[in-house]
């Protein structure tokens, strides 16, 4: 069995908003003029992450199935006279990078993992598997429009972060542990954020053979 203590949790589920009013309302958590150059999922995941304060020690893993899927559908909107712009925005480093890049800071260890019917469970396993004092688990997805209708896309606009850590300590939320188990089932990574941000209880198969149980205090 794989086992670690959750520290800190932080979401974002700007449900019924706009991306304009998003970064409008997340731009504070920022430096000046640094969400100019920011994604709309940078922001989201940056938001969370950055509450974790993560640096030199910490490993991050990183969960997304569509990463900069709006940026992408507005470079090609652009045709047949691409941006050169909205190009550099679609090609932009990850979430995570456009955080920590802006806060000039290194970590021991990143592991972006994408798409996958089973990507919450990999994220998951990721973690608990990371030799790493304190891991910070983060994800996030943006609601895409064209592409959504070609299942390239999220239907969500969500972003979660989480610390996680071998020990428990005063400020422990709960407990994630992974096991062996003989059934099958997913969690996709809108259903994490969804247990993350109600903080239900949670125990079921999350792949063939492993079990997810999630509890909290």
């Amino acid at each position: 069995m794989l086992e670690a203590h959750l520290g800190r949790v932080f979401t974002e589920d700007p449900r019924g908003e706009s991306a304009a009013a998003t970064r409008e309302r997340l731009k504070g958590a920022f430096p000046p003029g640094a969400t100019r150059r920011m994604t709309t999922l940078g922001m989201l995941v940056g938001s969370v992450l950055g509450r974790l304060d993560p640096d030199a020690q910490d490993a991050i893993v990183y969960a997304t199935g569509y990463a900069e899927s709006c940026a992408l559908e507005s470079y090609l909107d652009s045709f047949p006279a691409p941006s050169p712009t909205l190009f550099q925005t679609s090609i932009h480093p990850s979430a995570v990078q456009q955080l920590m890049i802006g806060r000039q800071r290194g970590v021991r260890e990143l592991m972006p993992l994408s798409g996958g019917a089973l990507l919450a469970f990999h994220a998951v396993r990721a973690c608990l598997l990371s030799a790493s004092e304190r891991v910070l688990l983060c994800g996030g997805e943006e609601r895409g429009t064209w592409l959504l209708e070609h299942g390239l896309a999220s239907d969500r606009t969500f972003a979660f972060a989480a610390s996680l850590g071998r020990v428990r300590t005063p400020e422990s939320v709960g407990t994630v542990r992974l096991s062996l188990c003989a059934g099958a089932g997913a969690l996709d990574l809108a259903g994490l954020f969804d247990v993350m941000r109600g903080r239900e209880p949670f125990d079921a198969p999350v792949a063939p053979g492993w079990r997810l149980s999630l509890e909290w205090r």
